[in-house]
């Protein structure tokens, strides 16, 4: 049986698809991988599993998507009092590449902006500019599970950033020569990346700064909480106040089109489109996390709190393979059952879902969970049944032939199966 997950995905991609608004920057638009209407979303779950559509796979410069994992491994070696002594954590209202500091202390108002970024790169442990975009590159590759390279064309020192750099010198929040911390800023963001490594990158951040595949840890929890409250309310700039009403989950924009989100506990997601905004954010990056925002209910003030897993139990009974559900399934949970029934050894045996125990299904989890029962029955000719005496699932309004049978309890289910 192939997930519904990845098709999933795809339809809804192909809903953003035709909106060509917005523009290229024009940096990147004669890079010779750059291509205006590639679209790509990847989502991996914090048990490291990886669902991908679109242009996946397509490399890119990470730009301004750095600049979270660069303050975490700053907040990591220097220590968090350290860090703050030299960068805020109140939003600015202002564009990334503002010239401005906080008018009481001198520092820059966050790590989101480029001050902020700048400072934050300076604090990374490393005795001059290599050592440090070394430290850099291979915290960057243990987070994607993947040796990371640079993406050469990108490498340019931005006068705008030279500039701040010097402002930050004159209040001694750099304490050595701009230049050369500007210099290796400039390569923090010239790391090449897919929408796949950044998916896996932000799941380390859900999973409380556990790499999903490897288990190392890479972040204290204690640096994850920190670097996510600063993206949530300062990693779209000054769009903050709109990403936050309308999305409601820890993310940061890149300017050359991609955007990484965090929903802590569940799920890494990044997208990919190059057209830009005003704000330099993609548009069709910001139409796709607020479309997975509404349909999978991952804002911060909707999604209730995860206090179980959704698997009450799985195992063999009797003849079949049953499959106990409870609480409130939404995407993290009904994902994790579709892996499960997908990896299943004892394809032969006859499948129950009892739901008994949940008490209701978000919009997509709904979907998915339709779309895992007609796959079942019509490509794996699998005898299904499903306990469901509250009606809790219902059925797919667009009818479906085979649907399995619904009983009202287990024993009514162990008695047909073993008909």
């Amino acid at each position: 049986m192939k997930s519904p997950v990845p098709d999933y995905l795809e339809h809804v991609l192909k809903r953003y698809a035709p909106d060509h608004s917005g523009e290229v920057k024009d940096a990147y638009r004669n890079a010779p991988e750059c291509d205006p209407d590639q679209l790509a979303i990847a989502i991996t779950t914090v048990e490291g599993a990886t669902y991908c559509a679109g242009d996946a796979d397509n490399h890119f410069p990470i730009e301004s998507m750095s600049k979270p994992f660069t303050y975490g491994l700053a907040l990591e070696d220097s220590g968090e009092d350290a860090v703050h002594r030299k960068i805020g954590v109140e939003p600015s209202g202002d564009a990334f590449n503002e010239i401005s500091l906080e008018p009481s202390t001198g520092r820059p108002f966050n790590a989101m902006i480029n001050a902020g970024a700048i400072a934050a790169h300076a604090l990374v442990s490393g005795a001059d500019c290599d050592e440090r975009t070394a430290r850099i590159r291979q915290h960057y590759s243990q987070l994607a599970g993947r040796e990371l390279s640079f993406d050469e064309s990108e490498h340019n020192v931005a006068h705008r950033n030279l500039a701040i750099g010097h402002m930050l010198r004159t209040v001694d929040v750099l304490e050595e020569e701009p230049a050369e911390v500007v210099r290796g800023y400039t390569w923090q963001c010239a790391f090449s990346v897919t929408t796949r490594d950044l998916s896996l990158m932000a799941a380390t951040f859900a999973n409380g700064g556990l790499q999903p595949i490897s288990g190392d840890r890479l972040l204290s929890r204690a640096t994850v909480r920190q670097v996510l409250s600063v993206m949530l309310t300062c990693g779209m700039y000054d769009a903050a106040g709109d990403w936050m009403s309308a999305v409601g989950i820890p993310a940061k924009s890149g300017i050359a089109g991609g955007i990484i989100g965090v929903l802590p506990g569940q799920l890494g997601i990044a997208v990919y489109s190059p057209r830009v905004d005003s704000r330099g954010n993609s548009v069709r990056g910001v139409e796709l996390f607020e479309h997975l925002s509404r349909d999978m209910e991952l804002h911060l003030m909707e999604t209730p709190p995860i206090g179980r897993s959704v698997f009450r139990a799985s195992g063999v009974r009797g003849t079949a393979l049953c499959y106990q559900l409870q609480g409130a399934v939404r995407f993290a949970g009904i994902e994790a059952v579709v892996r499960e029934v997908e990896q299943r050894e004892q394809e032969d045996l006859a499948i129950i879902f009892d739901f008994v125990r949940v008490t209701g299904f978000s919009d997509v989890a709904r979907r998915l969970t339709f779309e895992l029962v007609r796959r079942l029955v019509t490509d794996d000719h699998a005898s299904i049944v499903l306990v469901d005496p509250d009606g809790v699932l219902g059925t797919p309004e667009d009818g479906a032939e085979r649907w399995p049978t619904v009983v009202d309890s287990l024993e009514r289910a162990d008695a047909l199966i073993g008909q």
